[in-house]
């Protein structure tokens, strides 16, 4: 049987940073499920849209080989519906969310993994501001 890892996020001006976590989600099983943020939750978020459009960011998370499957985020709320409708077994999230996740052990395994040093999508959208 497949171990189901799922993670979620906006994945809004792909960097490096994204790439590493994925790949280390997708290394705590054996096929990766990924929930993309909509453009209005991130609103709802952030206080602000995205920079690629949903139907970008999952054109651009599809096409990675780690990823096996990508959905739409449409709700933080339903994230145990998530968990169970896509039969996953471990939730993969970045370590800045620690601990926030924790009743979602209900469902499933939760695991924190590191973010990568030094490289955030809001701070390269406020350089690029600021050029």
């Amino acid at each position: 049987m497949s171990k189901r890892v799922i993670t979620f996020g906006t994945f809004d001006v792909f960097h490096v940073g994204h790439i590493n976590i994925l790949e280390r989600a997708k290394s705590q099983g054996d096929y990766l499920i990924v929930g993309v943020s909509s453009d209005k939750l991130n609103f709802e978020k952030k206080g602000r849209y995205p920079v690629y459009s949903q139907s970008q960011r999952m054109k651009i998370l599809s096409a990675l080989s780690c990823v096996d499957e990508v959905f739409v985020e449409e709700s933080l709320e339903k994230k145990p519906d998530y968990i169970q409708e896509y039969n996953a077994n471990v939730l993969v999230m970045g370590d800045d969310w620690s601990g926030k996740f924790d009743t979602m052990k209900a469902f499933c395994d939760v695991v924190y993994l590191p973010r990568t040093p030094s490289i955030s999508t809001t701070e390269i959208i406020e350089v690029v501001k600021n050029l």
